[in-house]
């Protein structure tokens, strides 16, 4: 970048379980940031050491990016759900935000009050959705589209944006695909036990669609059914973790796996199909992020498995959420400078003409 060469920028932190990773917007929607750059997020010390990481993060992006803090207008936040629409995390914990410091802490707040510059929020899967929402759109009709997505990871989430805005819902808990209970016919094999998810429910999404599913849930049965199988001397934490190696290599047990996720999936889809019929449908996480053979063969699956009319099919796309690990910092950096010109919007509209 040349400096001077744009009046001001927000920076997108995305904070995860063990790194954050950082990219600064400019006011006319360019990333400055074309890789992925992380530190440490220190989430495990508890909240005070994680804050101060983010405050180092941003001090380091802008310096990366040859800005400068003048001239950062807002800063975008994500960190896995759930969480409340403000950034409280759950009283009852949250992904990777487990140790009781955090349950019920307001990251947005305090980050806001360390660094004093206003803090947008949202959870991880709504900023991924986001910013697969406006790259498959682009500027000039994602204001006026709908999609969902679900994002794969050691849970499972999602999002829903319509007309270029993600759903919060009443309590910020909107998009959580993860506790949906799906219909299991034609998903499971017979004589297959019912997947369990950590939250105690059976049968929902994110306990066939997650890399704690695979583990819990998927590769257990299956292995039963591939005793010889190499992944059955591994730990099975391990064995879930190489699984995705497996897949890209046509193994038959990991396809069998992969295809049962697919199909779940599927059935997610078509309850949002059904739900708000949105014209895209996103699919990120983990298990995108694999060889380009592997990850087209997964969502040729999802779409095979999701049921549309003839009239949604006609107008409905498939597709990755782009620049995978990158995706919840540059959401975030979307929603702040949304946030930044909206706020101009209405000044400008209390201006005497």
């Amino acid at each position: 970048m040349v400096p001077g060469s744009t009046s001001w920028v927000v920076v997108g932190l995305d904070s995860g379980g063990t790194c954050i990773n950082a990219t600064v917007l400019d006011a006319s929607g360019a990333f400055l940031i074309d890789r992925m750059v992380e530190t440490p997020s220190r989430v495990q010390e508890g909240p005070e050491a994680a804050v101060e990481a983010l405050a180092e993060a941003l001090t380091a992006i802008v310096d990366l990016s040859q800005t400068s803090l003048s001239m950062v207008r807002a800063v975008g936040l994500d960190t896995p759900g759930p969480a409340s629409a403000d950034g409280v995390i759950s009283t009852r914990g949250s992904t990777n935000f487990s140790e009781t410091s955090w349950h019920g802490f307001d990251i947005r707040s305090a980050l806001q009050a360390r660094i004093g510059l206003p803090v947008i929020y949202h959870n991880d899967a709504n900023a991924a959705a986001l910013y697969a929402h406006h790259r498959h759109f682009g500027p000039a009709v994602a204001g006026v589209s709908s999609s969902v997505a679900g994002i794969v990871g050691t849970g499972f989430g999602g999002g829903v944006v319509e007309d270029g805005q993600v759903i919060r819902g009443a309590a910020g808990m909107a998009g959580e695909f993860g506790h949906i209970q799906i219909p299991l016919q034609g998903v499971l094999e017979a004589g297959q036990p019912m997947p369990r998810c950590n939250c105690g429910l059976e049968g929902d999404v994110e306990s066939i669609v997650s890399l704690t599913g695979i583990k819990n849930n998927l590769l257990p049965y299956w292995l039963t059914r591939f005793p010889d199988h190499l992944l059955a001397g591994e730990p099975t934490d391990r064995a879930a973790m190489l699984l995705r190696e497996f897949g890209e290599q046509d193994d038959p047990l990991a396809l069998a796996v992969f295809g049962q996720q697919a199909r779940a999936l599927g059935r997610l889809f078509t309850i949002a199909a059904n739900f708000t019929d949105p014209q895209a449908y996103f699919v990120g996480g983990g298990v995108v992020e694999a060889a380009p053979s592997f990850r087209q063969w997964f969502l040729g699956r999802v779409r095979e498995h999701t049921q549309l009319r003839r009239e949604q099919a006609a107008v409905a796309t498939f597709a990755l959420v782009p620049d995978l690990d990158m995706a919840g910092a540059r959401g975030v950096a979307l929603a702040a400078r949304d946030t930044v010109m909206a706020a101009a919007d209405r000044a400008l509209a209390r201006t005497p003409s």
